[in-house]
């Protein structure tokens, strides 16, 4: 790509391809499953929850209430848990920094400034002789061949676009 104008698109689409998105997505919710402040005030919204507090609750089916629950704490739950995904991904010396380097990473290998060698979130594999080498990935087999993207892949363009954009409207719903 040598001369031309690497653009967000370009960069995310590389990401896409690569897995590198659903690399980044799966840490992400890894590291929200692992954050105990969030199960602790998810756990005190429901236990303070209107819903089951009030009197007949224990007369409502398990459906009723799992309805009821949801209207209810749904938007502070979602509110609490993407304020979450945003530390981690802003996260300097974290996941954030790990992200970074790895848009930077991409840029610089599109721009042409880096080896095709060095991917984003290196797949390992080990060949016959037990030695490790990197796993081909589709984005390096050239750029005429033609690949369709997996439903994955595809969802994996909203977070793309809202990492690359600063904007939560597109982060799904952890």
């Amino acid at each position: 790509m040598g001369g031309s104008v690497i653009t967000p698109e370009d960069v995310l689409e590389s990401l896409m391809n690569d897995g590198t998105i659903d690399t980044i997505r799966l840490k992400i919710i890894n590291q929200l499953k692992n954050n105990e402040e969030l199960k602790r005030n998810t756990i005190t919204m429901v236990e303070q929850s209107k819903v089951l507090n009030t009197p007949g609750a224990e007369k409502q089916t398990k459906r009723e209430l799992f309805d009821a629950l949801r209207g209810e704490l749904e938007t502070p739950v979602l509110e609490k848990a993407s304020k979450a995904v945003w530390e981690l991904i802003l996260d300097t010396n974290g996941l954030g920094k790990e992200i970074s380097e790895v848009v930077e990473r991409v840029y610089r290998r599109l721009s042409g400034n880096e080896s095709l060698s060095q991917p984003a979130f290196a797949p390992v594999e080990k060949d016959g002789e037990g030695k490790e080498r990197e796993k081909e990935k589709p984005s390096e087999m050239g750029e005429s061949s033609t690949r369709k993207r997996t439903y994955g892949e595809m969802n994996a363009a909203d977070m793309g676009e809202a990492v690359l954009s600063g904007s939560s409207d597109h982060l799904p719903a952890a």
